[in-house]
């Protein structure tokens, strides 16, 4: 059954789908075009607090792994992640946190252990859905252990940008291009559920400095790897926000207002915890801290769109 709904959500425009690839790869690769992210997207949907059904879908940076209090041990999922801290100033009507560590664009179609679909969320009476995806699809968990496996080799150096780059091509800008069509796909099977929800796409927190410099051996990776899997993360941000822009979703920064809080900061001053983290949170996730930062700013773009529509 669930891929016959798939197929349904998907059915439509492939060839607009690789047309949009291809926008992407453009955007991505051109300075240029990043003044594009700066346009507002367009406000979608109802979602004004009162009798407001709210549906969120993510991965472990919306689940909240080891925040407390655990209330979903398949999934991970803190009753103090972003969508719960949301859910309570909004004052909604309805709510299902369908969040899951570990998730990919697959897992909106496809059970997670005792995690359902994510998509099966989401329904013709959802007025306000949140997403957050791609991290896992373009392997972030694989690339910090790659990347501190490989530190010791070139410490001045950058030998995870290398281990990434072959033939000139960084092979971690084309993983995100090739998940730039599978975020497509999830939005476009949001909207054919929730036709009238407002759709908030959420990007991810700044984990790094974002300044390019370091902190071995608090983070263990090599100083010129700071840099470039600063810039992996920005580029994954970046195709978040062109791919919410051309699915009439909004983008909801969690970057900006988590700088000057990555996992080389101080306890205390950190939102995003080190490889040895210090607070309950899963290593390179966001602190309890860190999931109130991007409920502010979820609550923030929520107001803005207001009267938008």
């Amino acid at each position: 059954m669930a891929d016959d709904g798939r197929a349904d959500d998907r059915g439509s425009g492939r060839a607009a789908r690789r047309r949009r690839s291809i926008a992407v790869g453009v955007a991505l690769g051109s300075s240029a075009l990043v003044a594009l992210s700066t346009s507002p997207a367009a406000a979608h949907g109802g979602g004004h607090g009162r009798g407001t059904t709210y549906a969120a879908l993510g991965d472990s940076y919306t689940s909240g792994p080891l925040i407390p209090t655990q209330v979903d041990a398949n999934c991970a999922r803190s009753d103090h992640n972003y969508p719960s801290l949301a859910a309570a100033a909004l004052k909604v009507s309805a709510f299902k946190d369908v969040s899951c560590g570990g998730a990919t664009t697959e897992n909106m179609w496809k059970a997670q252990g005792t995690n359902g679909p994510q998509l099966n969320a989401v329904h013709r009476d959802t007025d306000l859905v949140t997403v957050q995806i791609g991290g896992n699809d373009i392997g972030f968990g694989s690339i910090i252990s790659t990347c501190a496996k490989l530190a010791p080799e070139d410490l001045a150096g950058a030998p995870c940008r290398r281990y990434y780059t072959s033939s000139g091509t960084d092979r971690l800008a084309l993983n995100i291009l090739r998940t730039a069509p599978k975020v497509d796909a999830v939005l476009r099977a949001v909207h054919a559920r929730a036709p009238h929800a407002r759709v908030l796409v959420v990007g991810y927190p700044d984990l790094l400095p974002d300044d390019g410099s370091g902190c071995y051996p608090s983070v263990p990776f090599a100083a010129g790897d700071f840099p470039y899997l600063r810039d992996t993360g920005k580029r994954l941000n970046l195709m978040l926000r062109l791919v919410a822009q051309w699915n009439r979703a909004e983008y909801v920064d969690t970057y900006r207002p988590t700088r000057g809080h990555d996992m080389c900061k101080a306890p205390g001053v950190r939102w995003i915890e080190p490889l040895q983290p210090a607070s309950p949170a899963a290593p390179a996730h966001p602190n309890a801290q860190g999931e109130e930062a991007m409920a502010r700013a979820l609550l923030e773009r929520q107001d803005k769109g207001h009267g938008h529509h």
